[in-house]
């Protein structure tokens, strides 16, 4: 890893100086979900100083044109990943947690695919680090044959999706907190 300074390894959580306990930004952080009935579960504020904390209840596939979809997003403060080439999470989930790239490639300014290229890091039930390569990042296995790859376009990528591994056939709830977050 090339050497950086503090502030910048923690850009994502909003440092201000060398102090690593540093807030998160709320304005970076929002969810969604579709239209079909599937919910959030927010107890206390979605952004606190130290956390992000989130619950999802996602309703299975209404049909084969109507999937159900629950995520939470984090806007890249710099507009895109250029000059990254990984992500360090500290994370909770009580579900795999797949991280996206929001490229618009694939998404609604693209081919409307939404097959991301995407990381799957494993349940944890306490706070957990994990460190992942942009590189290692793959489009899913359902991704459909007419999505052309492009590749990972980093200039592309304007937000990172956090969503629990539910499956479309079943739905269900999921509860995770991100811990701390940066790029690097």
């Amino acid at each position: 890893m090339r050497s950086i300074s503090i502030c910048g390894l923690f850009v994502l959580m909003g440092c201000a100086n060398t102090n690593l306990d540093q807030a998160f930004v709320e304005d970076n952080w929002r969810y969604a979900t579709d239209p079909h009935g599937s919910i959030v579960i927010l107890k206390e504020p979605l952004v606190q100083a130290n956390r992000v904390k989130i619950g999802f209840d996602r309703v299975p596939r209404v049909d084969k044109a109507n999937n159900s979809w629950v995520e939470l997003i984090y806007d890249i403060p710099a507009g895109d990943l250029s000059a990254v080439s990984g992500i360090a999470i500290t994370y909770e989930s009580d579900r795999p947690l797949v991280i996206k790239l929001s490229q618009k490639e694939y998404g609604g300014e693209g081919d409307k695919s939404y097959a991301h290229y995407q990381a799957i890091l494993p349940v944890a039930a306490t706070p957990t680090s994990k460190r992942v390569d942009i590189a290692s990042f793959a489009r899913p296995d359902w991704t459909p044959e007419w999505s052309q790859d492009k590749g990972i376009v980093k200039t592309s990528v304007s937000a990172l999706y956090f969503v629990p591994d539910l499956t479309d056939k079943a739905g269900g709830k999921a509860q995770m907190t991100i811990h701390k977050l940066a790029l690097y």
